[in-house]
């Protein structure tokens, strides 16, 4: 695993009424990390130390996700996309490299689907990215609609008595094994944030983007396959992909000096 030897310089600022972490690590041409979903900004603060003696690396926690509060209802994506760019704006760094892991891959993939936003950003570094629709086994649809006949009887139920009733339901054991990890890890709107997440794919968006897109991924990724990848790369206009031998879904700690190689490469080329 990579040093973090730097200490960043700790950055709170507001976005709709939530306050919201940054790290600031160097000097430079500014970066924006992403990290993925059950992360935060420390997560990537490995591979900003490196990169640090030559870009100022800003690296946040997404609403939710470690020391930034959750958001006030069960944002979609496009929450996330309109928080980035506001992100962007608040930060004074238009025009910012982008490094996204995961469930920042997908939320950039939106955000460079939308005019609005596309423009707020240069080069992009997708890592491990969200947001293709996974190959699905038997069992996974086994579980989605007993999961939902068990719900049924619920709906039937008053409002409060009905939540109630899903909060009993989601402490059984059974249910608990119906669910993902993710899943029963969560607590109030961020169960709603995961199922609005994993929920929503796409391959739709990618046609809209113009964009040059670097897409590094661990060869051995488990949590999204090489397959995954392939397909965002024929999807996109503008698009490479570049593999990394013995790397999983965090290639930037499996395999950290080359990963950080190829991301300067990238971002100085």
């Amino acid at each position: 695993m990579m040093k973090t030897s730097l200490k960043p310089e700790i950055i709170w600022t507001e976005i709709d009424s939530i306050q919201v972490r940054v790290l600031k690590y160097g000097q430079g041409e500014p970066i924006l990390f992403l990290h993925g979903w059950g992360c935060q900004a420390e997560t990537m603060a490995g591979i900003a130390n490196t990169l640090a003696d030559s870009y100022c690396c800003y690296l946040t926690d997404f609403p939710g996700f470690g020391e930034t509060a959750p958001p006030p209802i069960a944002w979609k994506i496009d929450d996330y996309t309109r928080f980035t760019g506001k992100l962007i704006q608040v930060l004074n760094i238009e025009g910012c490299g982008v490094l996204a892991h995961s469930f920042g891959g997908r939320i950039m993939l939106k955000l460079l689907s939308n005019p609005n936003y596309s423009y707020m950003v240069n080069k992009v570094l997708i890592t491990g990215g969200a947001g293709m629709k996974p190959k699905r086994k038997p069992g996974y649809y086994f579980r989605k609609y007993t999961a939902k006949l068990l719900k049924a009887p619920f709906s039937l139920l008053p409002g409060s008595m009905q939540e109630k009733g899903l909060q009993w339901l989601r402490k059984t054991p059974l249910w608990k094994k119906l669910g993902s990890s993710d899943y029963s890890q969560l607590n109030g709107v961020m169960r709603e944030v995961f199922v609005n997440t994993v929920t929503e794919f796409l391959e739709n968006s990618l046609p809209d983007i113009e964009h040059e897109v670097f897409l590094l991924w661990g060869e051995k990724d488990v949590a999204t396959p090489l397959y995954q990848a392939k397909r965002m790369e024929a999807g996109l206009k503008n698009a490479t992909l570049v593999t990394i031998a013995d790397a999983g879904h965090y290639a930037f700690f499996d395999q950290p000096h080359r990963f950080s190689t190829i991301a300067r490469a990238y971002f100085s080329g």
